[in-house]
């Protein structure tokens, strides 16, 4: 027969309670994985809220910095329009000028008396008339007396 003993019943009981069995060994695999769900649902939604604050203090400061990057480049660009706008208005006061020197040049080849001119000869009119009134002045009390003198017809 055979010389080699082989196992007695004894022996594989023995075994088997030292050993888990695959039962046993499943269902602690199995309450593993539904506490490590349970631990990372609860840690999850920790997590979860923690990135929800970080993202709304992100979405403040990035807003922070677009608005002033903002308010930089409408500052810059009132300048910028600033400054074109005084170059434009320094050419059109230059075109401006040149403008009504040459109209003035083209009127006076005409003929046509300048505001200067006419202004002269307004304050001559003034200065004549009031020569004229005077000397009317004078010769009404003569005209009077002269007709006083006179005999009626």
């Amino acid at each position: 027969m055979d010389k080699n003993p082989s196992p007695s019943n004894e022996d594989n009981t023995a075994n088997a309670s030292s050993k888990p069995s695959v039962k046993d060994s499943a269902q602690q695999i199995w309450l593993a994985g539904l506490g490590a769900f349970a631990k990372a649902q609860e840690e999850g939604s920790k997590v979860f809220e923690s990135l929800v604050k970080d993202g709304i203090g992100m979405q403040t400061k990035s807003q922070a910095m677009a608005e002033e990057k903002l308010a930089e480049a409408a500052s810059k660009m009132t300048s910028m329009a600033q400054g074109i706008t005084e170059r434009a208005t320094g050419q059109w006061d230059k075109l401006e000028n040149i403008f009504e020197d040459r109209v003035a040049k083209a009127l006076k080849k005409l003929g046509v008396p300048s505001a200067q001119d006419v202004a002269v000869l307004t304050a001559q009119v003034e200065e004549l008339s009031k020569l004229v009134q005077t000397l009317v002045a004078q010769q009404e009390p003569t005209a009077k007396a002269k007709r006083a003198t006179k005999p009626d017809a």
